[in-house]
């Protein structure tokens, strides 16, 4: 029988008083004359005017110097840190419930990583958008142009030009520990909390997550980030940024759970985005639903197992080698799977040019075929 499986979401300053008396003391000559010991070397030594002028200089630069105890971690990498984090703000163009174009407008964070003008931020941040402005910590304001964005990993690159550009430092998010500070730095609810810094740890490592279907390996912190933090810097108290700020898991009865993106990461995606403007990866060519993917567009799938194919793409690895619409995906060299995310994960892990075995179901028969992954076309924004 075939499966119906489609049926239709302070110091204070320090002062001394020199009282010169005339008439009552030496001159500078009888000085001289009485005080045998000076040498000539002496005579270069300050007055008393002159030592008071020191005195006052010295205490008034000391008092302009914070406290130990007040010059902390966190100071030093909010002042290396983030004159090196802007503001992003995306103007789109939408349609209202009349289909008239309607400005929207979105803020976010950015980092710069070349004094030259280059900036990474998250993909949401800049997508859809018609017009980028960057607002840089010295309260400059340029416009932006994208170099090239990869949604699999929410990560974008975008350009200004200008030069000789504060940059953040990136460190080396394989040397991460459990329980380690960091110094969050970004805007939060927009523009008018420019530079905003928050305090935290580093809650956990690795942390999956899924989101639209696609699985994020990512940082866990305690440091508060809102919206607008996206695309900002999470820095470690050397000062070097170790991840960029991006999910929050926005529940209202949860607090001190948010994500970046670890920085090798981030460093990974946007070397190749420097060189080509994209990130180049394998992919099968498929529409796929699971029970909640397919729950999440109407549908209802009745299947007990597997991953049931919605569509295929005639011109892609998958319709090349004879899947078809209906099919249900069994498993990948032997490995069974049973949710898209699954099978989305393996083929991202794979190389462009792998060749790896399907099993599948057609008509409540198993059938077994070799597919050879290609790269992924790129849509043109």
């Amino acid at each position: 029988m075939k499966h119906k499986k489609l049926t239709k979401i302070i110091c204070a300053a320090v002062t001394s008083a020199t009282f010169l008396f005339s008439g009552c003391g030496p001159t500078a000559e009888n000085f001289e004359n009485t005080s045998p010991e000076l040498s000539a070397e002496n005579k270069s030594l300050p007055t008393a005017n002159e030592e008071n002028v020191i005195n006052t200089a010295t205490a008034n630069a000391a008092s302009k110097m914070p406290a130990s105890a007040r010059n902390t971690p966190v100071v030093q990498v909010a002042k290396n840190v983030g004159p090196a984090v802007v503001g992003i703000t995306n103007k789109a163009i939408a349609r209202d419930f009349f289909n008239r174009p309607v400005e929207m407008e979105g803020v976010g964070s950015g980092v710069i990583f070349r004094s030259d003008g280059y900036i990474v931020t998250n993909n949401h941040v800049i997508e859809g958008a018609k017009e980028i402005i960057v607002s840089l910590a010295d309260g400059n304001t340029v416009n932006g142009t994208l170099v090239g964005t990869d949604e699999m990993t929410d990560i974008a690159v975008v350009k200004v030009d200008a030069q000789n550009l504060p940059v953040a430092k990136f460190g080396n998010s394989e040397e991460i520990m459990v329980g380690e500070p960091v110094v969050a730095i970004g805007n939060p609810m927009g523009l008018e909390f420019q530079g905003s810094v928050t305090v935290g740890v580093i809650s956990a490592l690795n942390r999956t997550i899924e989101l639209n279907d696609r699985r994020f390996s990512l940082l866990q912190t305690d440091a508060a980030i809102s919206p607008g933090n996206s695309g900002g810097a999470l820095v470690n108290y050397d000062s070097e940024v170790i991840g960029i700020n991006s999910a929050k898991l926005a529940q209202t009865e949860v607090e001190g759970i948010a994500f970046a993106i670890p920085i090798n990461t981030v460093q990974s995606v946007v070397n190749e985005i420097m060189q080509k403007g994209y990130v180049s990866r394998p992919y099968l060519g498929v529409v796929l639903f699971d029970k909640a993917t397919a729950a999440r567009y109407g549908y209802q799938l009745n299947i007990n197992k597997g991953v049931f194919i919605f569509q295929v793409s005639l011109d892609s690895p998958a319709g090349r080698a004879g899947l078809q619409r209906g099919d249900i995906i069994l498993k990948i060299d032997g490995k069974e799977v049973n949710s898209a995310t699954e099978i989305r994960s393996d083929i991202a892990a794979r190389k462009i040019g792998d060749k790896i075995t399907i099993t599948y179901d057609r008509d409540n028969s198993e059938y077994t075929m070799e597919v050879t992954l290609q790269e992924m076309p790129q849509t043109n924004n």
